[in-house]
């Protein structure tokens, strides 16, 4: 798997940008030079190191109440890393569980359960997790709620439709008529057929709820305000759009390179782990 991994040039780039993402979110305390909460207004607005008005102890500049940006942006990527692995693993948990009862029982509890499923893919996944937030409230807890109710109908149904299909099978009926447990049959021998799928979909999903944060951080409803995120660091930067446009790039190209390097290794995933998937 490393070796493939290794060969595969946009897979590498997405793993090399994660995991640089990951070793900052988690040594902030140590490759932070400031204290991302610290307010210093003599020193406010300064300058990134290479332009006119700037500090060499604020590599990135700070912003408009003296908050060293780089600092920030380090302790901003364990939120977002955070709120991306919690919320895809629990979508994943509870769309796998209703999948499995969906597709293996059939009947009312299909029907019930895929109209539900249908009911919410009608409405745009960023206006019900704005809906969500907005009557939760702030907190990183609400926020993984949220991606965790706006995200399982992708596994349920992707699990769903791989398990119509396996349910059938001759060793499943075998397993059956040996008086094998439904729970057994499910969990141990027709889950870890589709945990494929459910890998490549995870890594999909996981980019969708780092950009759904970013935009819940942005409207104030996402962690509270104080909080250090990459989305309210764009949020602040609107007041000084113009005159300090690196306060949005920090944190907008950030943003991006994470999303970037999850599609990255997500599309090496797929290819590994089934190669014959049609692009």
């Amino acid at each position: 798997m490393i070796k493939s991994l290794v060969h595969s040039k946009t897979g590498f780039l997405g793993a090399v940008i994660l995991v640089c993402i990951l070793f900052a979110a988690i040594f902030a305390g140590v490759l932070a030079p400031h204290d991302p909460y610290e307010q210093d207004i003599m020193h406010k607005l300064m300058n990134p190191v290479w332009a006119a008005k700037s500090d060499a102890t604020h590599l990135l500049g700070t912003d408009q109440l003296g908050r060293d940006i780089l600092s920030r942006l380090i302790y901003g990527s364990r939120i977002t890393l955070l709120v991306a692995f919690a919320g895809t693993v629990a979508a994943g948990v509870i769309g796998i569980f209703f999948g499995c009862l969906s597709g293996y029982y059939g009947g009312w509890i299909d029907a019930v359960i895929m109209r539900i499923a249908d009911i919410q893919l009608s409405f745009p996944f960023i206006l019900l997790a704005l809906f969500i937030a907005a009557v939760l409230g702030p907190g990183v807890d609400n926020v993984i709620l949220v991606a965790c109710l706006c995200f399982w109908v992708q596994y349920a149904r992707m699990v769903r439709g791989e398990i119509l299909s396996i349910r059938e099978m001759e060793y499943v009926e075998a397993i059956r008529a040996l008086g094998g447990s439904d729970f057994r049959i499910i969990f141990k021998h027709i889950l870890p057929n589709v945990m494929n799928m459910v890998v490549i979909i995870g890594t999909l999903e996981m980019a969708r709820i780092i950009l759904m944060e970013a935009a819940l951080s942005f409207l104030g409803l996402g962690v509270p305000v104080d909080v250090p995120t990459w989305g309210r660091m764009l949020a602040e930067s609107r007041i000084n759009l113009v005159s300090y446009p690196w306060h949005a790039i920090f944190p907008g190209l950030l943003i991006t390179l994470t999303v970037l390097g999850v599609n990255l290794l997500g599309d090496w995933l797929r290819d590994y782990l089934d190669p014959n998937l049609d692009v």
